[in-house]
């Protein structure tokens, strides 16, 4: 009944690709590349590793994708399964009808995959034909070609002496059957899909001989455009504050201050901060203890706060203690009204009293204490307490188990007696189940019975209170008689009948040990099985309370798990009384009831709980420690009191000198680095309104001397005492002479704003990761416009790019290319790199390959590197699998120093790199080149930078690594 359609009128307006709608200006590749007749048989395969989800989408993505794939091969039918995790797949080339006429497709894949088809030759003109979900949960079997209806295109006219261009995009996650296949058929009822082979598919262009950062040929369409990375990633908002923009990002641009303007605006200091190490003995790799973090205001939002439900370590609780407990210690529970029926009375609940004619039968009328029945003398917590539930209560010298256990709490218990000698131990992991025993009821018997000799029976009479009880049944912990309301689902009208005393005082006298008030041991949080089916054992290993109930209302908290009681245990002595129980109320627990047990009550929430809480902020339980254990936390933050203290005696004293022609117009960025022993050094970074018209740059160091025996007292101070190492603070004429605090300019602690910097890397066989950081490089110098940076890439033998030429092509202010022989060694190639540098008063800044860079990278390197005081170790974020700079999920790297900024002149005076013990390996040289620049009485800086990340990458294929050969299947 279809005709079919052409492929040109196959898309109507209303269903064009939003990507084509919304970014119309894309350079799609619109002439195709001329075609042989070898091609034939194959298709082209571009693979993407490295790389987690399982939609189509994330694979776009990837940084790198379509132009820079991690391999380039090709493929002899449209059916692959590399059997392999994390990684995306394009394939793309011609199909070759074997005949005229309408022809449908379908794609299967796990996971997610999208076929697209063109109408002709040029892969500008594709369109989505088929696909499997959008979501990354979509999968189908292998063959399965029918699952979803977007497996199945559109019937589509094609003609047998033309080729089309076609495109599959698949994306495999970590789990399940990795496959994707297309199939086709002829548009005719009951025919079925074969998969599209060798016979009818052909290149779109041969690749063998390409380096691999050669990307002219590669085809950039609708599905698969370098684009697409920017515009798919901005569909997704992310919650992460880091992204919100600062004026920190961009306030390099703003012109700085005459330097004139700021000469001799403080008196000078001498800078000797106490916590520098300079000659004292470090053990290998102690440096890291020795480096503390500075102080930021305002506050730049480094702090992963969107990572913090799977790593709440900036809390600094035990993770296991919030797992259970979460924060509820931080909250006060808000008194509810007192109702006289919830006064702290033991077995305190209407239907655990005895009728006003029963209790005068049985003399029992009022709450004090008196003897206790002789039938009730024997139950006890101990095994004798653990026989089922009989009719009546068993003489003493016959044991039988309780019908709950250790802790009766149904109709059927007796009085309970505090014993001192419990047989069972009360907060057991698991429940003893011994049978009958008479040796076990005499040894009892024999025992002292200091807590038998009065049970409290209680009353409730109007104008009374019970006494006090001579003996908490648990010291410290108060019993509450109706914690939670339960809500009856269904029940039964309960029957009176003429009941024996005895039998009536173990029905109504509910030994229920209740609702505990205390939180944490015994919080909800910590229950695990509140009700167990019925005739089901669950044995449990915790001290956990379990929840039983009583049908009139009253929880019942046990100590062991009321599921404990075996099905055995509950047929036992069943038999003579099973037609008593039929007359009498359904008891709760009483397993002839078990089909009721699941849905007899539900739990009843107080929906108007209140609670009170302080305000608290735990930035100030926070010290300037380097903190390993937290990757998530962010810089530390500056009180504001403080920061606008010395940025108005800073402003005064500037104008005082100007004569008043500057005007604060912003606080950009304060950063102090705390010495409680001499004095706070600050980096203050203002902009201001010169004149009132030009709008300057501010960014000096200053020092806040302390006189001698002042301490900071400051938000931030450090309950640790002062660091490892420092020495006693020496007088001060400055101190002596304004007996206060002095604002002074700390000598030879001045940073250079034009310093050239030259950034090193070494790298092998990497090409599109080389490729990657020569382009951000590039894109660097076009945003800053900032030609005093060099960079310096040391190559070891690489044969998949021609790294040089790349360099030549990019539009870089300067580079050096210097080829090494050998396997990939880090630390020599990083000392070869820094030994093309003449200029020893330049910085220089040990790089990785994988990073992603803040346009005010080279701004920030210069603030923080100051020639014989400071070297730069900012602290990168590592980001996730399937994680990009506009999707920032990750950590802070608070462990590592390979990213590193240090003038020439002090790399040379402490060593350089360690190039005999780091020969074949990496990891830990950054770790010893710190303990040497720290000896050397250098100090370093360490923040975490915004936007500043390090790419995920896997070790596969990269330097010396060698693949296994593949089995043949």
């Amino acid at each position: 009944q279809n005709d079919g359609q052409d492929l040109d009128g196959w898309f109507s307006r209303g269903q064009r690709s939003d990507r084509a709608t919304t970014h119309p200006k894309l350079n799609l590749t619109k002439q195709a590349l001329p075609w042989n007749e070898q091609y034939k048989g194959k298709a082209n395969l571009h693979v993407f590793e490295d790389w987690c989800g399982g939609a189509v989408r994330h694979l776009r993505k990837n940084l790198h994708f379509p132009l820079f794939p991690h391999t380039r091969t090709t493929v002899k039918k449209l059916a692959v399964s590399p059997k392999w995790k994390n990684y995306g797949l394009r394939i793309f080339g011609y199909i070759h009808p074997f005949k005229d006429g309408d022809f449908q497709f379908s794609v299967a894949s796990d996971d997610n995959s999208e076929f697209w088809l063109s109408s002709d030759e040029s892969p500008s003109n594709s369109r989505l034909a088929a696909f499997v979900g959008k979501l990354g949960t979509e999968w189908t079997a292998p063959g399965e070609f029918t699952k979803f209806s977007s497996q199945v295109s559109k019937p589509l006219r094609l003609m047998s002496s033309r080729r089309y261009y076609f495109e599959l995009l698949h994306k495999q996650d970590d789990r399940g059957s990795d496959h994707v296949e297309v199939g086709w058929r002829v548009f005719l009822p009951s025919l079925k899909f074969e998969v599209i082979d060798s016979s009818y598919i052909s290149l779109y262009t041969d690749e063998s001989s390409l380096k691999m950062n050669h990307v002219e040929h590669i085809p950039q369409t609708l599905a698969s455009h370098s684009g697409s990375y920017l515009w798919e990633a901005q569909q997704d908002e992310h919650g992460a504050d880091m992204l919100k923009s600062d004026p920190r990002d961009t306030f390099f641009l703003t012109p700085a201050i005459e330097a004139s303007r700021v000469e001799n605006v403080l008196v000078p200091c001498a800078y000797s901060p106490t916590y520098v190490v300079k000659d004292f003995p470090i053990a290998r790799y102690q440096g890291l203890q020795f480096v503390y973090l500075s102080f930021v205001y305002p506050n730049d939002f480094t702090r992963l706060t969107h990572m913090e439900t799977e790593n709440k370590c900036f809390y600094r609780e035990s993770p296991l203690y919030l797992e259970k407990f979460g924060f509820y210690k931080y909250m006060k529970m808000d008194e509810e009204e007192e109702d006289p029926r919830q006064r702290a009375f033991l077995f305190l609940n209407p239907d655990n009293f005895l009728e006003e004619e029963e209790e005068e039968e049985e003399g029992v009328d009022s709450p004090e204490p008196t003897d206790p029945p002789s039938e009730a003398k024997e139950k006890s917590f101990g095994p004798v307490a653990e026989a089922k539930g009989k009719e009546t209560l068993p003489d003493p010298g016959k044991g039988e188990e309780d019908e709950l256990g250790l802790l009766a709490s149904s109709k059927h218990a007796g009085a309970l007696s505090l014993q001192p000698h419990l047989s069972v131990p009360i907060f057991g992991g698991k429940a003893k189940t011994p049978g009958p025993s008479k040796t076990a009821a005499t040894r009892e018997d024999k025992k002292p019975q200091k807590a038998q000799e009065k049970v409290y029976v209680t009353r409730l009479q109007l104008g009374k209170r019970k006494a006090p009880a001579q003996e908490p049944v648990f010291p410290g912990i108060f019993l509450y008689p109706k914690p939670l309301k339960k809500v009856h689902l269904r029940s039964r009208t309960p029957q009176k009948h003429p009941i024996a005393s005895s039998k009536l005082r173990a029905r109504r006298m509910l030994p229920s040990l209740l609702a505990l008030g205390t939180e944490g041991l015994f919080s909800r949080e910590t229950r695990e099985d509140t009700t167990p089916g019925p005739g089901r054992t669950a044995a449990t290993t915790d001290y956990n309370s379990s929840e039983v109930t009583h049908s009139e209302g009253t929880r019942v908290t046990s100590f062991l798990k009321m599921s404990e009681t075996t099905a055995s245990q509950q047929e036992e002595g069943r038999g003579q009384e099973e037609e008593e129980e039929e007359e009498e109320e359904v008891s709760d627990y009483s397993y002839e009831t078990g089909e009721l047990q699941q849905s007899w009550l539900e739990d009843s929430i107080n929906w108007q709980r209140t609670f009170s809480v302080s305000s608290v902020d735990f930035e100030l339980l926070r010290s300037d420690w380097n903190d390993l254990r937290c990757n998530v936390s962010g810089n530390l933050q500056l009180s504001e009191s403080e920061v606008v203290d010395v940025v108005a005696q800073y402003m005064e004293k500037l104008n005082e000198k100007n004569g008043g022609i500057y005007t604060l117009l912003r606080i950009v960025n304060v950063e102090k680095r705390r010495d409680t022993a001499r004095g706070n050094r600050y980096l203050l970074e203002l902009e201001l309104a010169e004149r009132g018209q030009r709008t300057v740059r501010l960014s000096e160091y200053v020092y806040v001397l302390l006189h001698q025996g002042k301490q900071d007292d400051s938000a931030e101070a450090n309950p640790e005492g002062p660091a490892l190492g420092a020495t006693e603070p020496q007088p001060s004429t400055w101190s002596i002479l304004y007996g206060r605090p002095v604002l002074c300019r700390p000598l030879r602690l001045s940073w250079k704003q034009d310093v050239m910097v030259h950034f090193v890397v070494p790298v092998k066989n990497q090409a599109r990761w080389v490729q990657q950081f020569i382009s951000d490089m590039a894109r660097l110098y076009g945003a800053t416009k900032d030609a005093n940076f060099n960079v310096i890439l040391v190559d070891f033998d690489s044969d998949d790019m021609d790294v040089e030429k790349a360099l030549q092509d990019a539009r870089l202010p300067r580079y050096q290319y210097l080829r090494r022989t050998g396997n990939f060694e880090r630390s020599a190639g990083l000392q070869a790199g820094v030994d093309t540098v003449e200029d020893g008063h330049s910085i220089v800044f040990l790089c990785d390959l994988h990073i992603h860079f803040p346009p005010n990278i080279l701004d920030s390197i210069r603030k923080h590197c100051v020639e014989g005081k400071l070297a730069y170790a900012p602290i990168v974020m590592r980001l996730s699998c399937g994680s990009s700079p506009r999707e920032p999920n990750g950590y802070w790297e608070v462990n590592g120093f390979g990213l590193f900024g240090i003038y020439k002149s002090d790399f040379d005076r402490v060593g350089g790199m360690n190039t005999e013990e780091f020969r074949d390996r990496w990891g830990g040289e950054d770790w010893e080149l710190l303990d040497r620049v720290l000896q050397s009485g250098l100090e370093v800086e360490r923040l975490r930078l915004r936007n500043f990340y390090h790419y995920y990458h896997s070790k596969r294929g990269m330097w010396n690594t060698r693949s296994k050969k593949l089995p043949k299947d």
